[in-house]
């Protein structure tokens, strides 16, 4: 049977997404090809990363206000190097939420003075820092949107007058927001978007060029840019995928949409684990994402009996990561509000039970 996919990446996708991909690795739009055996320079191709990049643009309402989108390689975790390597000449300010943010603030020290203005560290992550100080003298301010490890997610970002960057690789278009409000924010596609392969840099260009180091040319957003996400072989899977994903979430209403449907799905599934005795959240309540939702049995002993019944009931990808321990519920885009009632079932079966 069709698995209830809570994994935190690779995500769980569109079925009509799957279907579509699929049948382009056998022909791609009547041409005879495969996708993946076609030029990248083809202009079927290149239709596709030309859509993908708009379509980026448009559902975040950053048409015409000097953005490019681009689909890079590398994760996230290369865009922690590029963001310093592009933008950090003096000292760069760091919010420390989680894992991913930590191992952002380590690369951009390789650059530059990086300040930590907030972490919460202290409490293994467990909520965002608020009322921090943000020192003056910054050529940029790093966030991370949503820490997938934790369940942790930014409500309210501060307002500044210097380039507001931001991670948004677990949530990026699950909710709305003045996405203007950012100069740079960057997006691993396994998250919520595709397939592993590819990730989403969507860049306000006159941040670029202000640092006086030379960048190397794989690295620099400029020279993409100039070369619209082709200036080395994209991963050509990927980016149809992610364009597919795209198409399907503008087809469903856009953001404002898909948002209505995640806050149905996290208002279910925290209601029962703040309900059910048998479970308790990790994350601080204020602090809860819509996207990963972490939470521990309060009994140890449960354990087994609780794995046999959500594998039984066909869910995959629950348990928590390593840091944290218990279990984590991933609920990207296109999980359903079914599987999540699929889970809640077996969680006040477990009570039942009990």
């Amino acid at each position: 049977m069709k698995k209830h996919n809570f994994s935190a990446g690779p995500c769980v996708l569109p079925k009509e997404v799957f279907i579509k991909a699929s049948e382009a690795i056998i022909d791609f739009n009547g041409t005879g090809l495969s996708l993946i055996e076609m030029s990248h320079r083809s202009k079927d191709f290149i239709a596709v990363m030309d859509k993908a990049r708009a379509l980026a643009l448009e559902l975040l309402g950053l048409e015409g206000k000097g953005y490019q989108a681009l689909f890079l390689q590398g994760g996230a975790s290369l865009e922690f190097l590029m963001v310093a390597y592009n933008l950090l000449e003096k000292k760069a300010g760091y919010l420390n939420t989680g894992t991913w943010s930590s191992k952002a603030l380590k690369e951009a020290r390789l650059f530059g003075e990086v300040v930590e203005v907030g972490s919460s560290k202290d409490e293994n992550f467990n909520y965002i820092p608020m009322g921090y100080t943000i020192p003056e003298g910054l050529d940029y301010l790093h966030l991370t949107s949503n820490n997938t490890i934790f369940g942790t997610q930014i409500k309210k970002f501060p307002k500044v007058d210097i380039p507001l960057v931001c991670d948004m690789s677990s949530d990026i278009f699950s909710r709305q927001l003045d996405f203007s409000q950012f100069d740079l924010i960057y997006a691993g596609a396994q998250k919520n978007m595709g397939p592993a392969g590819t990730t989403l840099v969507v860049v306000k260009e006159d941040i670029l060029g202000k640092v006086s180091r030379q960048i190397p040319s794989m690295l620099d957003y400029k020279v993409h840019i100039s070369k619209e996400s082709m200036f080395n072989t994209p991963p050509v899977f990927a980016v149809y995928t992610s364009m597919l994903t795209l198409e399907w979430l503008k087809n469903l209403g856009g953001i404002s949409a898909i948002a209505e449907i995640n806050e149905k799905k996290a208002r279910l599934l925290y209601s029962e684990i703040d309900l059910n005795p048998l479970f308790d959240g990790f994350a601080k309540k204020e602090d809860r994402s819509i996207m990963n939702a972490t939470f521990n049995l309060t009994d140890a002993k449960l354990k087994d009996t609780f794995d046999a019944m959500w594998k039984e009931a066909g869910i995959n990808g629950l348990n928590g990561h390593r840091s944290v321990g218990g279990y984590r519920a991933s609920m990207y885009n296109a999980l359903s509000l079914e599987s999540v009632g699929a889970l809640v079932d077996v969680m006040s079966e477990l009570e039942r039970k009990g």
